[in-house]
């Protein structure tokens, strides 16, 4: 769903890059933080100063940080050998531009689109003509595209597609083709960086006991899929899940660390510290600082006792003045994660900032 308003920053930001180049314990009391903790790059407002403003509080509260790219892929011109869209150029070069060195850096891609049951559009709007995923143009072009980003931005981590258990769950049929392609694709990569971990992210609110007919079988397979991976990328917001309170939030770290291998970082998570409510969608969710705080708490003790690598909150500050640019189609779905910053909308510590820099300087 976010994949819907990110689009929107596409615009707002270009413009912005091509003028820029540049009651328990949170962990134990007397062991020093075993895992890297920091923030995606999504700006609480629109203009060039909440841009700089934004990586400012990533370098002064972060030891990693990520380039979420959930945006358009420039498709034809992969396929085609053309030159590449400036709208995709400008950005990915404004963001390299921005790029805090002194940090461990993990880097995002979406191979899929907004609804993870098609791949992504090009910048008009279509999908290249395919017979199945791992159509050989399909994987050539998604090869120069992850090639050319990690190129630009050097990750340190990278996530090579994005949320991708929910094309199973969305178009079960695309799922053993994507398994092929995918496979290829990060095969090809390594032999180019052999030294870069690479994983696929999975969204656990929609791992966690999934509404489905057959749900074993479902989380088997991705369970057994994810195990493959260098490290396990989970994306996880418990609102969606209508989890509340730091039992329910636990329960589903327990079922994650029962079923892993491989080690765990959290590459996309927060909580609500506001009421959300989308009367179109439907949503009404409670939510409060107290709250958010008691599930930084939980992630934040179980990335110690289960020595995950890193821990990335979505959003550093509730965006508000962003979501005020959306246009009338996307302000719904823009809203949902609006509210879930460690910094109120003006700017105000909310009792989770103080837990973060309690634990981040320790």
């Amino acid at each position: 769903m976010r994949h819907k308003f990110y689009i929107i920053l596409f615009g707002l930001f270009v413009f912005i890059a091509s003028c820029n180049n540049s009651d328990e314990n949170t962990t134990t009391d007397s062991v020093s933080r075993s895992f890297k903790m920091g923030f995606t790059t999504w700006s609480f407002g629109p203009t060039m100063q909440d841009v700089n403003n934004t990586y400012s509080f990533i370098a002064n509260n972060s030891d990693i940080y990520t380039e979420h790219i959930d945006l358009k892929i420039p498709w034809n011109a992969w396929i085609n050998n053309l030159t590449l869209p400036p709208e995709f150029t400008n950005e990915i070069n404004g963001r390299v531009s921005r790029k805090i060195n002194a940090k461990q850096f993990l880097l995002s891609v979406s191979l899929l689109n907004s609804n993870r049951d098609d791949l992504a559009t090009d910048f008009d709007g279509t999908i290249p003509n395919y017979t199945n995923l791992n159509d050989i143009e399909i994987e050539d072009a998604y090869f120069k595209h992850i090639s050319y980003l990690v190129n630009q931005f050097t990750p340190d981590y990278l996530v090579i597609a994005i949320e991708v258990n929910e094309l199973k769950l969305r178009a079960e049929s695309k799922w053993d083709a994507y398994k092929l392609l995918i496979e290829n694709v990060k095969s090809r990569v390594k032999q180019l960086y052999p030294d870069l971990n690479i994983s696929e992210s999975i969204s656990l609110h929609n791992l966690y006991q999934p509404d489905i007919a057959n749900p074993t079988d479902y989380i088997d397979e991705i369970i057994n899929h994810m195990n493959q991976m260098d490290f396990v990328a989970i994306s996880f917001y418990p609102f969606f899940k209508n989890q509340h309170t730091k039992n329910e939030f636990q329960q589903t770290f327990n079922f994650l660390h029962s079923r892993i291998n491989k080690p765990i970082a959290f590459v996309e998570s927060s909580h609500l510290a506001e009421n959300l409510s989308v009367q179109n969608l439907n949503i009404s969710i409670n939510g409060n600082e107290v709250e958010q705080n008691d599930y930084l708490e939980t992630l934040l003790t179980n990335a110690q006792e289960q020595d995950y690598k890193f821990i990335i909150w979505w959003t550093h500050r509730d965006y508000d003045a962003l979501w005020e640019t959306f246009p009338a189609e996307l302000m719904d779905v823009g809203k949902l994660w609006r509210d879930t910053g460690l910094l109120d909308q003006e700017g105000n510590e909310r009792i989770s900032y103080t837990t973060w820099k309690t634990i981040f300087e320790e």
